[in-house]
């Protein structure tokens, strides 16, 4: 009986230790951003298309972990948001995700100041392939750092740009229910 108890307790141990996995992509338990040590909140999948194709995994790494997606938002800490593809996507595809999202954000006039910005972000993409890995990292008082598989592309400049971006997953109309629930601490999906 106490073997069997040690053992699981010892498993469970070495699930935390490793973090959380999602359809085989597994993500570590905390990071380091700039100093700042990260835990990660939540990990969710995007799916598209009524076949529920498996597009990326996502994982979103806050200094304190939370259900309230307010929260993460307003938080005066770095945040970081990765995005494991699980299918390759053109260029043209990213750029149509990234204006899709920013507009379901708010009216035409409030997404207005962010158009240079996105449209910076929308140059810098490249088709990707399946495996590859894109992050965004908030920094308060910097903006938002965008990296493909570790290499920065560039940094978006202003906090406001960069809780708008992240609301294009936690804020209310992400592109699934279901991946917002996982990045919030639910089911991966």
């Amino acid at each position: 009986m106490f073997r069997q108890f040690a053992l699981a307790s010892l498993a469970l141990l070495t699930l935390s230790a490793h973090g959380k996995e999602c359809k085989g992509v597994q993500f570590p338990e905390s990071i380091d951003v700039h100093g700042t040590s990260l835990t990660l909140n939540g990990v969710g999948l995007r799916t598209a298309t009524v076949f529920s194709v498996n597009v990326y995994v996502a994982a979103i790494y806050v200094v304190k972990p939370t259900s309230d997606p307010g929260s993460i938002l307003g938080s005066s800490g770095p945040t970081q948001l990765t995005l494991h593809f699980m299918r390759g996507l053109s260029a043209g595809s990213m750029r149509n995700a990234w204006s899709e999202g920013f507009s379901q954000q708010g009216s035409p006039q409030q997404m207005a100041p962010f158009k240079e910005r996105l449209d910076k972000l929308q140059s810098w993409m490249s088709d990707v392939k399946a495996g590859q890995q894109m992050t965004f990292t908030r920094l308060p008082g910097e903006g938002l750092t965008v990296a493909l598989d570790g290499t920065a592309l560039g940094t978006l400049p202003g906090d406001d740009f960069a809780r708008a971006f992240l609301a294009i997953w936690l804020g209310e109309h992400p592109p699934t229910p279901a991946l917002k629930s996982g990045l919030l601490g639910g089911a991966c999906g």
